[in-house]
């Protein structure tokens, strides 16, 4: 069941919405409803992906699988390149080193190939303190 709300807007994006909307084939109500439906859905994917980051980051604390960056990449080319490789072993947590010693110095170095961004240092948060 539709509700009837209003949405006072300025001038100059009304009339930004008008042309928009008519190229569409739609009326500028109807167009700014799909608008907000899909701003809507953004945000529902949005909240869904930071809830999914949250929940693997407190898996890999409580002592989840971690893959090393440089086999990952390279199972990722192999894929790319439809050869068969096999999966990255997981990996225990390096807590304890430092982050030179977890990234070697050429992914610090910074991309050289179109595939190179797969080499870059891993964005892990390290552990909550307790």
């Amino acid at each position: 069941m539709a509700v009837t709300t209003t949405l006072k807007l300025p001038e100059d994006l009304k009339d930004r919405i008008a042309p928009l909307a008519a190229a569409q084939g739609k009326s500028p109500h109807a167009w700014m409803v799909d608008a907000l439906q899909a701003q809507v859905a953004l945000a529902d994917m949005r909240s869904t992906f930071v809830a999914d980051a949250l929940a693997a980051a407190e898996q890999i604390d409580q002592g989840g699988a971690l893959y090393a960056g440089e086999e990952v990449a390279a199972y990722l080319r192999g894929a790319w390149e439809r050869a068969a490789a096999a999966p990255p072993p997981a990996k225990a947590a390096p807590w304890g080193a430092k982050p030179a010693d977890r990234c070697p110095a050429r992914w610090r170095a910074g991309p050289t190939s179109s595939l190179d961004f797969l080499n870059d240092t891993p964005r892990r948060r390290p552990p909550r303190s307790r």
